[in-house]
């Protein structure tokens, strides 16, 4: 492959030397440094990929794609871009052959539901016969194969290389989560969506590390409506009209609201023997009666969705409802059945916003107790331990205080943030440092009528604790218990 190739679809000026030379490896990590390579310079938020380039020409890479004025050896290319993020995913898009153009692409962004509707769409998809690659928080899936996930969006190279070893593995269709720091970070530029979807916003992700403000989170979240060719959007959100400004796509709506594209009515909750569920009437451009064994308002936006979704691919109505009815997602109001008795349950909501949104929903099932296991991550913002803590005691009957990952602070000492909030509200708790004991102490002391969830952790199968990994899935612990170890 030449230069001038992974060149085409951009906009660049060659300032040194000639694109009319071979490519071995398109590069983004200076560390990857090889012979004819092409090393394109990330701005980053710790390290500035500029100044590694004497280092990467002195291994033999052949050309550097910068977007600062800065000084190459004289046998290196050189070319200027307006933005190397931009670059890195237009260029990694061609060094992989556009693998885009030969996929069904969806792109799924929103602050809630991303994870639980790909894979809700993902296997309506497979059950009707579309083989479909899944990029996310929790995972990459292609074909057999399962990669874990360290990002909810990966780096624009890895999308374009997921991509193409979809193609290459049969696949037929992709869906994706796509955070908001994934599209401003221009990890999904370099190729357009076929179906681009908005399943609400709340006020997360706003902080130094992340988006100055609500503002910035609105405009990027809504630049997936500008690079897709069908939109799909929530319209009871109060943020949607901002999301859509400027849109360049067609759209489609889906919600509660009589005018919406696809709309839920008569919700009724369903309560089986240690299970929770929903069921409601679809109406619009579908007529159906959906259950759902996946409890809360909020699974019947994420199921709405992945039903206007799939109903694009002609999906037979069957098929919906069985993907739907035998949905389960890792770490995703993940119902574990113990017991007719009580419903313990394993969901990745760790901060208030998301803790509060679960318990609500939780709460509208009338349990006999509400029982919440939670701890909050060390070396984060104090903040949101005092404000989990208060969410839980407001909301639940009793909150037992656990670990979660304590990282470099001390586990007694993340607990005690944490009932600073505690103590703001009504509910009883305990404080039980090791979260094996503390998911023990729930169960042995589990009433009838009991829902218990185990906040915080989900799909993770470790515990963090200064520096290392130490392997931990609450699935496993909770084996062990009922097996008396």
């Amino acid at each position: 492959m030449k230069l001038s190739q992974l060149l085409e679809r951009m906009d660049y000026t060659c300032t040194q030397g000639s694109i009319d030379i071979p490519v071995s490896h398109l590069l983004y990590n200076s560390r990857n440094a090889c012979p004819d390579g092409v090393f394109v310079c990330i701005s980053g938020a710790v390290m500035d990929g500029h100044k590694f380039i004497p280092d990467v020409v002195a291994k033999g890479v052949t050309a550097v794609i910068v977007e600062k004025d800065v000084t190459v050896p004289a046998q290196a290319t050189v070319i200027r871009v307006e933005n190397t993020r931009v670059a890195l995913a237009c260029m990694s898009a061609a060094y992989f052959g556009y693998p885009a153009e030969q996929l069904k692409t969806i792109g799924i962004t929103g602050t809630k539901g991303k994870t639980t509707t790909t894979y809700m769409v993902r296997s309506i998809l497979e059950n009707s016969g579309f083989k479909t690659g899944l990029i996310g928080t929790i995972e990459t899936i292609i074909g057999k194969k399962v990669i874990k996930a360290n990002n909810t969006t990966p780096e624009s190279y890895l999308v374009q290389q997921y991509f193409r070893d979809m193609v290459n593995a049969g696949c037929e269709c992709v869906v994706m989560e796509v955070s908001s720091q994934g599209l401003m970070l221009h990890r999904v530029d370099g190729f357009t969506f076929d179906y681009g979807i908005f399943t609400n916003l709340g006020p997360d992700h706003i902080g130094p590390n992340e988006h100055a403000d609500l503002d910035d989170y609105i405009h990027c979240k809504s630049l997936l409506f500008k690079q897709c060719r069908h939109g799909i959007v929530n319209m009871d959100d109060e943020y949607v009209e901002r999301i859509i400004a400027g849109h360049t796509c067609d759209l489609e709506t889906f919600g509660l609201s009589d005018k919406a594209d696809y709309r839920a009515s008569d919700m009724q909750l369903l309560q089986k023997p240690g299970l929770l569920g929903v069921t409601y009437k679809l109406t619009g451009r579908l007529n159906l009666n959906v259950e759902i064994d996946v409890p809360g308002r909020f699974s019947v936006y994420n199921s709405l969705t992945a039903i206007a979704i799939c109903h694009h691919f002609n999906v037979p109505e069957e098929n919906i409802l069985k993907a739907l009815a035998d949905i389960h997602v890792k770490g995703r109001l993940e119902i574990i059945p113990i017991s007719p008795k009580f419903t313990l349950m394993i969901d990745y909501a760790h901060n208030a916003m998301a803790l509060e949104s679960l318990l609500i929903s939780l709460k509208e099932y009338h349990p006999k107790r509400l029982v919440t296991v939670f701890g909050c991550g060390g070396n984060r913002d104090p903040h949101r331990r005092y404000e989990m803590g208060e969410v839980s005691s407001n909301l639940s009957d009793l909150t037992v205080v656990t670990s979660d990952n304590p990282r470099f602070e001390e586990p007694m000492a993340i607990i005690e943030d944490i009932l600073i909030g505690v103590h703001k509200g009504p509910g009883k708790y305990v404080t039980i440092p090791d979260r094996k004991e503390a998911i023990k102490y729930c169960i042995d002391n589990a009433q009838d009528g009991d829902v218990i969830i185990l906040a915080g952790k989900g799909h993770e199968d470790y515990q963090e604790i200064k520096g290392i990994k130490y392997p931990m899935d609450e699935r496993d612990l909770i084996a062990d218990i009922l097996a008396g170890k």
